[in-house]
C-alpha cells in the first residue's frame, strides 16, 4: 500500500515484506555485536570496516552504505565529537574514545539499518551517561511508534528525554523511513511538538535514530564532506533501530532473536 502525504509517498510494507526487512535488519545486528567488541584501545575504525564488509559478503549480502552518493566504506564509525557519517580512518583509538557505529545491509531487495555506541577501554562517566540516554531516548520514541500516533509523537518523546537530562538532539539529521530503499519517506525528525506530521499506520517501515550532543545540537560538516562533528567540539553519540508498525504496537526489526 502506498500513501501520499504533503509530498511524500509512505510505503505501508506486507507482513512478508516486513520479515525480508528482519532479515536484513538482524544481519546488521548481528554484525554490530561483533564490531562492538571489536571497538578497542589501540584499535583502528579502519579495521572495523573491514570487518564489516567481510562479514556482510560472507552472509550474501551487500554494503548499504559503501558508495552511496559516493560513501567510500562499508561502515560509518564516528569518533567522540563526531556526529554521524565518519568515515573509517588508521587512527589508533584511545582508551576512552567514544564510537558510533552505524551500519546497513542489502539482502534480498530489502535494506536493513541500525546504529550503536561503543567506547575503546573503559567509558568515562560524561560518555556512559551520553550514550544511556542516548539509547533510553530511543527506546522511548519507539514506544510512541503506535497505530493512530502520529510522527511527531516519536519526535517529541526523544526530545524531551534528551532535554530534560542536559543534552541536546541534533537537528540537521534525522530518521527515515527504509525497505526497498535505504531512505524512503517519511522523515522521523527527533525533535518536534506532539500531534504533527503523518499519522502513523499498519506496515509502516521506520528507521529511529536520536543523535544526542553533550552541548549545542549544531553541527558542522568536515573537509571530506561526509563527516558531521559538534560545532562546540563536545562529545556525541548515535542509536538507531528499524522498527515496523503493527497492530500490536511497534515490533523492533533490528535485534537479534532472543533479545
Amino acid at each position: 500500500m502506498v500513501r501520499r502525504c504533503a509530498g511524500q509517498m509512505i510505503i505501508c510494507r506486507s507482513e512478508k515484506e516486513i520479515e525480508k526487512i528482519r532479515t536484513s535488519c538482524r544481519l546488521v545486528a548481528k554484525i554490530l555485536k561483533k564490531m562492538e567488541k571489536a571497538v578497542v584501545v589501540g584499535g583502528t575504525t579502519k579495521e572495523l570496516d573491514e570487518i564489516a564488509e567481510a562479514s556482510i559478503r560472507e552472509a550474501g549480502a551487500k554494503p548499504a552504505f559503501k558508495g552511496y552518493r559516493g560513501y567510500p566504506a562499508a561502515l560509518c564509525a564516528s569518533v567522540n565529537s563526531q556526529v554521524i557519517h565518519g568515515i573509517p580512518n588508521s587512527r589508533r583509538l584511545n582508551n576512552g574514545d567514544l564510537v558510533s557505529l552505524d551500519l546497513g545491509v542489502l539482502l534480498d531487495g530489502y535494506y536493513g539499518d541500525a546504529a550503536v555506541t561503543a567506547v575503546a577501554g573503559n567509558a568515562t562517566v560524561r560518555a556512559a551517561r551520553l550514550i544511556s540516554v542516548t539509547r533510553e531516548s530511543l527506546y522511548l520514541g519507539i514506544q510512541q511508534a503506535v497505530v493512530g500516533n502520529r510522527i511527531s509523537d516519536i519526535s517529541c518523546a526523544i526530545q524531551e528525554a534528551v532535554e530534560s537530562q542536559g543534552y541536546a538532539v541534533v537537528r540537521s539529521y534525522v530518521g527515515h523511513g527504509i525497505g526497498t530503499n535505504l531512505h524512503e519517506d517519511p522523515q522521523v525528525p527527533n525533535y518536534g511538538t506532539r500531534g504533527k506530521g503523518p499519522r502513523l499506520k499498519e506496515g509502516m517501515v521506520l528507521a529511529i535514530e536520536p543523535m544526542v550532543n553533550e552541548g549545542t545540537h549544531e553541527v558542522k560538516v568536515l573537509a571530506d564532506n561526509w563527516t558531521a562533528e559538534t560545532l562546540d567540539g563536545r562529545l556525541s553519540a548515535h542509536w538507531e533501530h528499524t522498527i515496523a508498525i503493527t497492530k500490536n504496537g511497534a515490533d523492533i526489526l533490528s535485534k537479534l532473536e532472543g533479545e
